[in-house]
């Protein structure tokens, strides 16, 4: 197994070790104003395997070895770990208040779309291999899973300041904007196999 295979993986094993640091009820304290110890860990596990997402492209890309395997299991580790650390930041029901209205800092009809658009995405992507096409992430998605990816690091220090759950928010809310778009550009540019299944 080459080194960018090797990242992949390593992304997926830090998936399950945050839900596990998210259940520690001491690592509930808080760690600083109203960001806990579970989230201060989570954020540093979270940043260093999106990290290894740029990293293992990059090395794939450079030294030549893209595989089937990578150009599958890379965004979908990706979107398992966004999925996930979405949901552990959602059961925390951080809210925002802007003017006289509440807001969720990650809203379920948000997350539902998120859900959604990766569920399709992953089974185009099966029907697909079945065929024996390998479809690699698009622009639109690399964008989406980049600003996502800010996103959900913001959204760990809510509570920190006001100004940082407003910016968590409104990247929140771009991140559901481009999951939209580039869900619409997937399914357009590979309607001919969703077609073809039918």
């Amino acid at each position: 197994m080459n080194l960018p295979n090797k990242l992949t993986l390593g992304r997926i094993l830090a998936i399950p070790i945050m839900v596990v640091i998210a259940y520690i009820p001491y690592l509930q304290k808080s760690f600083f104003l109203e960001v806990s110890y579970a989230n201060f860990i989570n954020f540093i596990i979270f940043a260093l395997a999106s990290f290894t997402d740029f990293l293992d492209g990059y090395i794939a890309r450079k030294k030549n070895l893209v595989t089937t395997f990578g150009k599958f299991a890379d965004p979908l580790a990706d979107k398992i770990l966004v999925m996930v650390t979405f949901l552990l930041l959602f059961m925390q029901g951080k809210m925002v208040t802007i003017g006289n209205v509440e807001l969720e800092l990650i809203p379920m009809w948000g997350l539902s779309i998120i859900v959604f658009r990766e569920f399709t995405v992953s089974g185009v992507r099966l029907v697909a291999a079945q065929k024996g096409e390998v479809i690699a992430a698009g622009w639109s998605g690399k964008v989406k899973t980049f600003e996502t990816m800010v996103a959900i690091c913001v959204l760990f220090f809510a509570g920190i300041h006001y100004a940082v759950e407003i910016i968590g928010l409104v990247l929140m809310y771009i991140s559901v904007a481009l999951t939209l778009y580039s869900g619409i550009e997937y399914l357009w540019k590979n309607r001919k196999i969703i077609f073809e299944s039918i």
